[in-house]
């Protein structure tokens, strides 16, 4: 349980620090808390609420995730290096491919 609780707080932490230095983390935070209440009223069903929400989750995920893969690079040095530009540059497609999907889940839940 000891380790269980200290995973939590450092999770706790890791959210934060990026509110507190990403603005895109606290863009796609203030979108959820619009889109999560629209989602309750537009699902048709659970499934869909689950999904329309999930994939906002996931959104957010990956930002962390790309914030983290961000972090470290920038901790290895800040000269411009070819590999650094391809993990940063991959890291943030990984959040567009996750918008992407929050787009053709929303759309295909409320218009098909």
């Amino acid at each position: 349980m000891k380790r269980i609780w200290f995973a939590l707080i450092n999770s706790i932490n890791g959210i934060k620090v990026a509110w507190k230095n990403e603005q895109a983390f606290k863009d796609e935070i203030l979108l959820m808390l619009i889109m999560v209440p629209a989602a309750i009223f537009l699902a048709p069903d659970k499934i869909s609420f689950i999904l329309m929400v999930g994939s906002l989750l996931l959104v957010l995920a990956l930002e962390l995730m790309n914030t983290g893969v961000e972090a470290a690079i920038d901790r290895i040095g800040e000269e411009i290096h070819p590999l650094s530009k391809i993990a940063k540059d991959t890291a943030s497609a990984a959040v567009l491919i996750a918008w992407l999907m929050v787009v053709f889940v929303w759309v295909t839940i409320l218009f098909f």
